[in-house]
C-alpha cells in the first residue's frame, strides 16, 4: 500500500500537483492493475530526444531499458552484461555475446547488432565522450563474437564499453540521422512512449534474459524544479525522486532520503582562451579568492566536502597520491569585469554562483551572472562564451575511471573543454594516464594528470557533492548509485 500523503504548505502542494498530477499511473499499461507502477521524478529533461549518443543515455541506463556489453562492479572493474567474457590481444579485444538475448522489438542480439551500435557511436559527431582520443572499429566474427580494434592498445576498453552512451540497440533505432531508443533496448523495461521533455513511459519486458522485473512498469516525469520534486515525495505523488536539493533535504523525513558520497565535483571552469582569465595571474587571483568552506556550509548546509583536487573522497586513493602543485602567482584584478555562467537544473548552482560573485568582487573583480536552464546554456559554455562557468561534473561517470573525464574536460581536443584549455604539458600527462594499464600505476598517472590541470588554474575545484535520493516508504530495491547509472532495477518494486 502507498504511504498516505503528508501535509504540505498550500503553494508547494499546488506546485507539485500542477507538475505531476495526471502524469503518473497506478495501474499496468493495459489497465489490468497488476502490481503498482513506479512513479519516478527525474531532474533533467532529455536534451537529445533520449539518444544514447548523448548524456540522455544515462536516463536509459537508470530506467534499465538499454544495456551495454559490460557493466562495472563497485570497484569500477568490468563484469559481464551483454557480453559474457572478453580477451585482449594487442590492439584487439574479442567479446563473446550472451545467448538468448532479444531486443524489445523481438529481434535477436547478435554480432551484427553490436557492430552496428558501436560503429554508429564511433562515427558520431560529437563522439560520446568516453571515446575522446580513442579510435575504434568493430567487426563480427560469426554470430556471437565481436572483435573491437583500437588504433592504439587500450587497457581500459572493457570499462569504456560499459558507458551507457555505448548501449547496444536494435536495428530499428538507427533509421535516419537520429537514434531512437523507443522499443529498441534489451533491458527488463521497454521504453514505449516519450512525451518530449515532459514524461516517458516504460513497461515490463517479459522476455528479458535476466528474468522478470518485479514492477509492471515505470512512469517518469521530468521535473527540473527541485522544490517540486521534493514536494512530490512528501505528498505521495512520486515513489522515487532523484537529486533532492540540499535545501529540501531537511524538510523531508530522514527515513525517506539516502545520502551517498559521489564522484561529482562542483568546479569553476575559467576560460583560458580569451577574456580576463586568459591571463594566468588573474586565474590565480580567482582561485585565491574562493572560499570553498563557506560555500559548503552556506549553500550545501554541510552536505558536501570541500575540495582538495578534482577527484574527491569517492576515490579515496587520490588523496594519498597527491603532491604539492606549483601554480602561478596571483595578480590584482583591478576591477576587471568577468561573466560567470551556470544553470538552474541543479538547485544549488545559482546559489554557488551568487556566493562566487560576492567573493570575487571582494577580491577586486566586477562580476556578472548569467543563469539559464542547462539545455539553453550548454552550447554557449562549450563555445567559450563565458569568462567562467560553474559546473557540477561527474568525474567517473562513463568508465569508472577518471582519466576519461580529465581528457574530455581538459585535453586540447576534449569534447567538453569548457575552459578552452590547450596546454602541451596537460596533453602529455593525459595521454600517459590514458595509456597506463589499470592498477596502481594508472592511479598514479591519473593524479599526475590532475596536478597538471590544477597547475594551469583552468579549473578551480570547490567541493565534492553527495547525491540525495528520495524513496517513498513502500519502495523496495531502488538503487543508490554514486555513478548515477542505476535507479530502477529488475528488483525495484512497491510493497
Amino acid at each position: 500500500m502507498r504511504v498516505p500523503a503528508r501535509l504540505l504548505p498550500l503553494p508547494a502542494a499546488l506546485a507539485a500537483s500542477a507538475l505531476l498530477t495526471g502524469c503518473f499511473s497506478a495501474t499496468g499499461a493495459d489497465g489490468s492493475g497488476e502490481g503498482e507502477r513506479l512513479r519516478v521524478a527525474m531532474m533533467q529533461p532529455p536534451r537529445s530526444g533520449l539518444s544514447p549518443l548523448s548524456d540522455d543515455a544515462f536516463k536509459l541506463s537508470r530506467w534499465s531499458t538499454a544495456e551495454t556489453l559490460v557493466k562495472l562492479d563497485a570497484d569500477g572493474d568490468a563484469e559481464p552484461a551483454l557480453a559474457t567474457r572478453w580477451k585482449q590481444s594487442g590492439r584487439d579485444w574479442t567479446f563473446t555475446l550472451r545467448d538468448g538475448v532479444t531486443f524489445h522489438d523481438g529481434t535477436e542480439l547478435d554480432a551484427r547488432a553490436v557492430v552496428r551500435s558501436l560503429t554508429r557511436a564511433a562515427g558520431a559527431s560529437p563522439k560520446p565522450r568516453i571515446l575522446d582520443g580513442v579510435e575504434l572499429t568493430a567487426k563480427p566474427r560469426g554470430t556471437d563474437t565481436v572483435v573491437v580494434t583500437t588504433a592504439d592498445e587500450d587497457p581500459l576498453l572493457p570499462q569504456r564499453l560499459s558507458s551507457p552512451q555505448l548501449a547496444i540497440l536494435a536495428a530499428k533505432a538507427y533509421r535516419g540521422k537520429t537514434v531512437d531508443p523507443v522499443g529498441a533496448g534489451t533491458g527488463p523495461f521497454e521504453l514505449t512512449e516519450v512525451d518530449g521533455t515532459s514524461s516517458a513511459t516504460l513497461d515490463r519486458y517479459d522476455d528479458y534474459w535476466g528474468g522478470r522485473a518485479k514492477a509492471p512498469g515505470i512512469d517518469v516525469r521530468f521535473v527540473p524544479d527541485g522544490t517540486a520534486r521534493a514536494a512530490a515525495l512528501r505528498s505521495g505523488e512520486a515513489d522515487i525522486v532523484e537529486a533532492v536539493p540540499v535545501s529540501q533535504a531537511a524538510l523531508l523525513d530522514e527515513d525517506l532520503i539516502t545520502e551517498v558520497p559521489m564522484p561529482r565535483t562542483n568546479t569553476l571552469y575559467l576560460n583560458t582562451a580569451k577574456g580576463p582569465f586568459k591571463d594566468p595571474g588573474l586565474r590565480a587571483a580567482a582561485r585565491e579568492a574562493i572560499d570553498a568552506e563557506s560555500i559548503v556550509k552556506g549553500v550545501y548546509e554541510g552536505r558536501a566536502d570541500a575540495a582538495e583536487g578534482l577527484l574527491g573522497p569517492a576515490l579515496p586513493w587520490a588523496a594519498g597520491l597527491r603532491t604539492e602543485v606549483r601554480r602561478a602567482a596571483p595578480e590584482k584584478p583591478d576591477g576587471r569585469t568577468v561573466t560567470i555562467g551556470t544553470f538552474t537544473d541543479r538547485a544549488e548552482l545559482p546559489e554557488v554562483a551568487a556566493a562566487l560573485q560576492q567573493q570575487l568582487q571582494e577580491a577586486g573583480f566586477e562580476v556578472k551572472l548569467e543563469v539559464r536552464e542547462y539545455a539553453n546554456i550548454e552550447s554557449d559554455a562549450l563555445a567559450g562564451a563565458f569568462d567562467a562557468f560553474v559546473l557540477s561534473r561527474a568525474t567517473v561517470l562513463d568508465s569508472g575511471d577518471p582519466a576519461a573525464y580529465l581528457y574530455s574536460d581538459f585535453a586540447s581536443d576534449g569534447s567538453f573543454n569548457i575552459s578552452q584549455l590547450a596546454d602541451p604539458a596537460v596533453d602529455r600527462a593525459l595521454a600517459k594516464a590514458g595509456g597506463t594499464p589499470t592498477g596502481d600505476a594508472r592511479r598514479k598517472a591519473v593524479v599526475e594528470a590532475e596536478a597538471a590541470v590544477l597547475a594551469t588554474d583552468a579549473a578551480v575545484p570547490m567541493l565534492h557533492e553527495r547525491v540525495i535520493q528520495g524513496d517513498a516508504a513502500d519502495v523496495v530495491g531502488a538503487a543508490h548509485d554514486p555513478r548515477e547509472r542505476e535507479l530502477v532495477t529488475l528488483d525495484t518494486h512497491l510493497k
